[in-house]
């Protein structure tokens, strides 16, 4: 089992910047792949950023290329994203995962988190 608890979530004015982290435990966390996914009100889980065990992989979503960046430290079993730019569309619960391969589909994430709300304000 791995378990996953996310922080840094909040309300930040459009164009404003904040950094989400999830730490993980349990299992030997560092083998597993890392995402990013976002659920907006009335809409479905959508991905957003994933990061090999490695860190030398990254996909990000076409929407927030540029915008956020996914990162982890195996040292310290904790990946984060961090925002910048913020829009009221990236208004949404965010959830990390973990899964045994690099994937932009959450079907392949056995391992979710609670979740964190990110609200960006006009």
């Amino acid at each position: 089992q791995v378990q996953l608890v996310e922080s840094g979530g909040g309300l930040v004015q459009a164009g404003g910047s904040l950094t989400l982290s999830c730490v993980a435990s349990g299992r030997t966390v560092s083998n597993y792949a890392m995402g990013w996914f976002r659920q907006a009100p009335g809409k479905e889980r959508a991905f957003v950023a994933a990061i090999t065990w490695s860190g030398g992989t990254l996909y990000y979503s076409d929407s927030v290329k540029g915008r956020f960046t996914i990162s982890r430290d195996n040292a310290k079993n904790t990946v984060y994203l961090h925002m910048i730019s913020l829009k009221t569309g990236d208004t949404a619960v965010y959830y990390c995962g973990a899964a045994t391969i690099l994937a932009r589909v959450g079907a392949h994430y056995p391992y979710w988190g609670q979740g964190n709300q990110v609200t960006g304000s006009s």
